[in-house]
């Protein structure tokens, strides 16, 4: 998969831009706050319907202008797709298919990127909504119905959580609140889908992970991840020290997987959904808040059995955070029809040091479309430096092969 042609209208510092890309490596160069990373923030939207950057759209429409479009025509071998979105600043936004209107939802089922940037040290150092992000959005493209699944279980927590809120400010208590029971069923449903997905996907980037850090870091410091899930008591959201719940790690007592049912993991999971709502129902309508399920749980990252935040340096850091996208690629290259997934590294290499940065462009040079930021075309390694793309103040002023490139540096 590769993107042939990115145009954009009000987006970001752009009023009107149009670039080609080729398939190999393209690195748009450009000072801080010119527009490269706006270039990327459009193509990753397609696959993840959001930003890396900022989690409402309205940022990225235009200053002055009330919707942003982005068009997209992607290449699958001799197949051409071409993609759009009205981002509005308010209200829904709009899209098509090879001028098809189509629902929003259905945009990442044609485009898969996976974007390494610098705020993805978030993930690993931050609060546990950062790694929930991360997972929701890979979630969505392995799995593009999962983008309705999580809108739905938002949609139902809000109206939860605001009858809550209502319980408490007229004291009501207990059993008095029998409608809670009608949303406890949808968040249970809804909830269950999500956690199941989230435990599989777990399960299927742990080996990835593993290698890609080893691959990066040049040592073995054995990452792992795992769930720890509000479900099983605790609460991950306020205890950076809740263990993982037992349906979360997929494993028995002896580190081998389990052998259960699709059916038999969502009857388990919704049992246990089921009962820590019970359990929490006192503390739920004292402070108005929904205290169980998914929105609370976290991913927790380990390295050389410690967590990853608080105890990794740096460097270890920065890699934990590469070989989880690195990871994310290599899941979505294995199981996709559509070709590689385009992987875009925003602003990355100039954050890492010459081994690091060796290694990272050894593993993805491969990919079949790799789009790199830069400030300084220097600081990408040669390898990647197929094509570039200049950009200044919200306009592409140049477009400059390889070879061309070579004898301006000489």
């Amino acid at each position: 998969m590769i993107v042939e042609q990115l145009s954009l209208v009000d987006f970001r510092n752009y009023a009107v831009a149009d670039v080609s890309l080729a398939p190999g490596a393209n690195v748009f160069v450009g000072r801080n706050g010119q527009g490269k990373t706006n270039l990327a923030e459009a193509i990753g939207y397609f696959a993840t319907l959001g930003s890396h950057r900022v989690s409402q759209d309205a940022p990225m429409v235009r200053d002055g202008a009330d919707a942003a479009i982005v068009r997209m025509r992607l290449a699958y071998g001799d197949r051409r797709v071409l993609l759009e979105s009205q981002l509005n600043r308010t209200g829904s936004n709009k899209a098509r298919v090879n001028g098809a209107p189509v629902k929003t939802s259905e945009l990442p089922r044609y485009a898969q990127v996976v974007l390494f940037a610098p705020e993805d040290l978030q993930i690993v150092r931050t609060d546990p909504s950062a790694r929930r992000r991360f997972a929701d959005q890979l979630l969505i493209q392995r799995a593009p119905r999962m983008a309705g699944v999580l809108g739905d279980y938002d949609r139902v927590l809000k109206q939860r959580t605001a009858l809550l809120k209502s319980a408490r400010a007229r004291g009501i208590r207990g059993d008095a609140l029998s409608t809670l029971d009608v949303w406890d069923d949808k968040l249970v449903a809804l909830g269950t889908d999500i956690i199941r997905a989230r435990l599989a996907l777990a399960a299927d980037l742990a080996g990835p992970v593993a290698a890609a850090y080893t691959a990066i870091a040049g040592e073995d410091h054995r990452p792992e991840l795992e769930w720890a899930l509000s479900i099983g008591g605790g609460d991950p959201e306020d205890d950076l020290e809740a263990p993982a719940a037992g349906v979360a790690t997929g494993e028995t007592g002896t580190g081998e997987p389990r052998r259960t049912s699709a059916a038999s993991q969502s009857a388990e999971i919704q049992a246990q959904f089921r009962s820590a709502l019970a359990d929490k129902r006192a503390s739920e309508l004292d402070r108005g808040l929904t205290l169980v399920g998914p929105h609370r749980d976290d991913l927790l990252l380990r390295v050389r059995g410690l967590p990853v935040k608080g105890y990794a340096s740096h460097g270890e850091s920065w890699s934990v955070a590469l070989a989880l996208r690195l990871a994310s690629a290599e899941l979505l290259r294995a199981q996709s029809q559509l070709g590689d997934p385009i992987l875009i590294l925003d602003d990355v290499f100039a954050e890492l040091d010459a081994d690091r940065r060796a290694r990272l462009a050894a593993l993805v040079e491969g990919y079949e479309q790799v789009v790199v930021t830069a400030a300084v075309e220097a600081d990408v390694p040669p390898a990647l430096r197929a094509r570039t793309v200049r950009v200044v103040a919200g306009t592409i002023v140049a477009e400059i092969a390889a070879e061309e490139g070579d004898a301006d540096d000489r």
